[in-house]
């Protein structure tokens, strides 16, 4: 075969070079638009997982590399004067000019032609290649010249970098953070060769224009940089290399191939620098894709297809991570009033991949370090004293008003679609009592309708009739004689999403037996999908106060049937959302428009509710903070409204996302939905509750210990199993809400299986470890 690759970076060389040892016998030629020894960056990053595979499958370049190799193990991060170090992450940093120099050599000695100052924009020019590799970077001419084919999608990252290098020495990689009074700065450092290091600094917009460096040349913007970070380069000069401010692209391609080219590198996929993953992806691409090519020699589709199976999961599983920190660096600021420690947290987990367990097997200091001043900066802020027993995060108490819940895990509202007549029954009964004894702090009802014509589906409990009291009254009581938990009335109206089949039936769909179903209303005449579901009546001015009458019958029901906590349900699409999206309401009156008119009715009916709701129990409203489509509801409206409410005396802002309209395109991930919990946190300082694939103790303890949340709601881990916060108590070795007296044998069993499964894990992890290669 002859393969052509367009673009002499670290992926394309490598890939050459790995695809003609294993076939000496095919034609294999790099074209790269630049000189030989031209080289743009200063350092890259490796991980030690990465060096393992280079071991594996290159010997020789992989010895030359590491001797060019600073390995570090520990990240710092400097903030506010002090300084926080994390050992055990294990990375290592060489040249790029060294690394490329070392692939060309290798790449000369296996036979791969190099022509260097050739610049391809038409594959026609290379001849009859059999392949053509498209490694020409983010500007890529090929992809550019085939998007139609390959459809990328580019998008800017808010905040502006430039990328410097200097002479000073690090023994770590290390965040510099530095407070400016036009906003924060972070200089993202590694030491790449004696006497070389790498400077990446990162800035919003308005603080590099409030500053000066949008009007600066490259020389004069790294003076007023070394200015800045006098302190921090202790005396030593920053040198620069095309080293201008610019935003990030993110690139990601619907298709990788077309005919007969690929696209490898960041002309495929880019990851924010903040991960340090663009040269470990490029290259790990270029191994996946040279073990395609070689296992199906003249079969080009099949090659093609069998690279992007192996690599299309993982790529996208970085990007989303990367995506994750890099929009941690557009609202740094969020965070600069915590401590050293906790800010050092936050800085640690900030793309989710990191999490509370396995930093605590890199660097129990640094979780010891971290616990001594969370568990006194609670108490000092709290009461509460956890300062001896240190229970992890998630197995503090939160206050809200009166109500003070034994740790911050939640049993999230449920459909259970199982209720007659809206009555609470047998069924209800066992799924809340099971799950109040499972050891979490707060148990949720499912969505729960004023009336009738409020509910979902024929299977939806209700709150309008004494025998609907009776049934929650005798859950409640339960709840309360024989656990630790509190429990949590979830009001709420289907709206437009009303008078549908059950949810393991046909989904949003009309109830199907003739004459079942009910008139809907909404803020505006939409319906939810056009052609299946009944257009709603816009809601008018009696329908309203109807509506308020509802759900403030419900909220004193709710009181004298001994709910320790109300929420109003805001989110979702159905009836409150409905008003809160601009993609539902298209009112003209005083309810549509402006946020703040939008916001009116839901706010009304709120206040209805929390007249008549005990002074000392807590409210709270969900609220679906994205509706993952152009043009939805935005954070500014969501801070709006979030304060709006509080102002109305809401205790608790449970922050979901999505299901407003049909058309959505929610971008899923393991604790997806948490960022936006998170902006409401730290924007407002308003108490809030995150939801949304979260699965993991460990993930728990994360949230709450970084301030992203101050509850943690998790639905299906508690389907699967009631007993989730038990389990975690014996994980941690933690003592946690009551244990009733028939069941004490078995804590003691729970924890010494806990302890065991711990250690294995714990073995394994280790075992798994990559080598350090220092």
């Amino acid at each position: 075969m002859k393969i052509a690759v367009v673009g002499g970076g670290p992926g394309g060389l490598y890939f050459a070079l790995l695809t003609k040892k294993a076939r000496p016998d095919w034609g294999i030629s790099v074209f790269e638009q630049n000189r030989a020894d031209d080289t743009f960056g200063f350092g890259v990053v490796f991980s030690d997982e990465t060096l393992d595979e280079f071991l594996q499958r290159d010997p020789e370049s992989y010895g030359r590399i590491r001797a060019a190799f600073a390995y570090w193990d520990d990240i710092v991060v400097r903030y506010k004067g002090q300084e926080a170090r994390c050992g055990g992450n294990g990375f290592a940093g060489c040249s790029r000019i060294a690394l490329l120099r070392i692939l060309h050599e290798r790449c000369r000695e296996l036979g791969v032609g190099l022509r260097f100052a050739t610049a391809i924009d038409d594959p026609a020019d290379l001849g009859d290649a059999d392949i053509v590799v498209a490694a020409d970077g983010v500007g890529s001419r090929l992809r550019e010249r085939f998007k139609d084919a390959f459809e990328p999608t580019i998008s800017m990252n808010r905040n502006k970098f430039a990328w410097m290098g200097s002479t000073r020495p690090l023994d770590a990689f290390t965040y510099f953070f530095k407070e400016t009074p036009h906003g924060p700065i972070c200089a993202h450092t590694y030491q790449y060769e004696a006497g070389r290091s790498t400077w990446i600094f990162e800035m919003g917009p308005d603080t590099r224009a409030a500053l000066g460096l949008d009007r600066l040349d490259e020389a004069q913007s790294a003076r007023a940089m070394e200015a800045l970070f006098a302190e921090e380069l202790e005396g030593h000069p920053l040198i620069v290399n095309r080293s201008v401010w610019r935003s990030f692209p993110r690139i990601a391609n619907k298709h990788w191939s077309h005919q007969n080219i690929v696209l490898l590198g960041d002309a495929k996929a880019t990851a924010h620098y903040s991960i340090g993953s663009g040269t470990k992806l490029a290259m790990e691409c270029a191994i996946a894709l040279s073990d395609a090519v070689v296992a199906h020699p003249g079969d080009v589709p099949a090659a093609f297809a069998a690279y992007e199976a192996a690599r299309r999961t993982p790529i996208e599983v970085t990007q989303h991570n990367a995506d994750v920190s890099m929009a941690w660096f557009e609202h740094m600021e969020r965070n600069f009033d915590m401590k050293l420690r906790q800010f050092a947290m936050v800085v640690m987990c900030r793309a989710k991949s990191i999490t509370w367990d396995n930093l605590a097997l890199r660097d129990a200091d640094f979780v010891r370090q971290f616990e001594d001043e969370w568990y006194e900066t609670y108490f000092q802020e709290t009461g509460l004293d956890y300062r001896n027993t240190r229970p992890t995060p998630m197995f503090t108490a939160l206050r809200l008003r009166d109500l003070t819940l034994a740790n911050r895990v939640v049993v999230a509202p449920m459909a259970q679609y199982r209720a007659k007549d809206g009555v609470p029954g047998d069924w209800h009964f066992v799924h809340y009592a099971s799950r109040a004894l499972g050891g979490a702090g707060l148990v949720f009802t499912e969505m729960t309708c004023p009336s009738p014509e409020a509910r979902i589906t024929l299977g939806c409990t209700g709150l309008w009739n004494d025998a609907q009291e009776g049934g929650w009254r005798r859950i409640v009581e339960f709840v309360h004689a024989e656990s630790g938990a509190a429990i949590c009335l979830q009001l709420g109206h289907a709206g437009r999403k009303g008078s549908t089949q059950l949810g393991w039936e046909k989904m949003d769909h009309p109830i199907a037996a003739e004459g079942d179903n009910w008139p809907l209303w909404s803020a505006s005449p939409l319906p939810y999908v056009v052609g299946v579901n009944a257009p709603p009546a816009e809601l008018d001015r009696a329908g309203m106060d109807a509506v308020i009458a509802d759900f403030t019958q419900a909220a004193e029901r709710g009181s004298r049937a001994g709910f320790d906590m109300l929420e109003l349900h805001c989110g979702h699409g159905y009836l409150f959302a409905s008003f809160l999206s601009p993609l539902t309401n298209h009112r003209t009156d005083d309810y549509g428009g402006s946020v703040e008119s939008r916001m009116r009715f839901p706010l009304e009916v709120f206040a209805a509710m929390r007249a008549v709701w005990p002074d000392g129990k807590p409210m709270s409203m969900r609220l679906s903070a994205s509706d993952w489509r152009d043009g939805g509801i935005s954070e500014e409206d969501v801070i709006a409204i979030a304060q709006a409410f509080a102002a109305a005396g809401c205790d608790l802002i449970d922050v979901s996302s999505g299901q407003t309209v049909v058309d959505q395109a929610p971008v899923y991930g393991r604790m997806y939905q948490v960022r936006f919990a998170d902006a409401v946190r730290n924007r407002t300082g308003l108490a809030t509750m995150a939801v949304g694939a979260i699965t993991e103790p460990a993930q728990v303890n994360t949230i709450i210990a970084c301030r992203r949340a101050d509850l943690v709601a998790l639905a299906r881990p508690h389907l699967a199993d009631p007993y989730f916060t038990r389990k975690a108590e014996g994980w941690y070795g933690v003592r946690g809400a009551k244990w009733q007296e028939p069941y004490l044998p078995g804590l003691t069993q729970a924890r010494r299986d806990a302890e065991r499964e711990r250690e294995k894990l714990t073995e394994l992890q280790r075992k798994a470890k990559p080598s350090r290669h220092s």
